[in-house]
């Protein structure tokens, strides 16, 4: 607990599309999800990630913000909409939700099989690209930008970092094995 009452709130992350509402009542287990969305002021949600994209959101008129962790899978399955879906479920308005798409593996660097990528941009396009070797990539936070505007969200902010270009952040897929950067999200006492 915070010095303020803030409360930091974990989810167990587990690369798909859930989605928990936390309400005031305190948690014994971080749920298994990849969102967290909330209307209580002074809960704290916090998303972990290397290379995939932490997407923080927040509704500040309605008072409801959220926490998601999309990588490939939670992309192609969407659950950034999900997440405005509870949002919105909450008293959130999508054209006033802002949205921060965090530090992750960029199009030039995310290779994968023509396959995934195909299977992944066909449920969300936007992110099909080719790496800097010509490879078939995928660039998560494209396809997240075109979901939100397609979802009509106010204002999305792109931080331009790559998670495996930048030796200052975390990248499981530069370094085989490493930590994690969070990006959390709360509405004040």
């Amino acid at each position: 607990m915070g010095s303020d009452g803030s409360v930091l709130t974990w989810m167990h992350q587990v690369h798909g599309d859930q989605v928990a509402v936390i309400g005031s009542s305190p948690m014994t287990q971080p749920p298994d999800c990849d969102a967290l969305v909330t209307a209580t002021r002074g809960l704290v949600l916090a998303v972990l990630v290397a290379d995939c994209v932490p997407v923080l959101l927040a509704d500040p008129v309605a008072g409801v913000v959220g926490a998601a962790h999309a990588g490939r899978e939670g992309v192609r399955r969407h659950v950034v909409s999900r997440a405005v879906e509870a949002m919105v479920g909450l008293g959130a308005t999508p054209q006033r939700v802002d949205v921060l798409l965090g530090p992750a593996i960029c199009g030039r660097c995310y290779e994968l099989s023509q396959d995934l990528a195909d299977e992944v941009a066909s449920a969300a396009p936007g992110g099909a690209t080719r790496t800097r070797t010509g490879a078939p990539g995928l660039d998560l936070r494209a396809a997240l930008a075109a979901e939100l505007s397609r979802l009509g969200v106010g204002q999305v902010v792109c931080d331009p970092r790559c998670t495996a270009e930048d030796p200052s952040l975390f990248s499981y897929r530069r370094d085989g094995v490493t930590g994690r950067q969070a990006g959390v999200v709360w509405l004040p006492q």
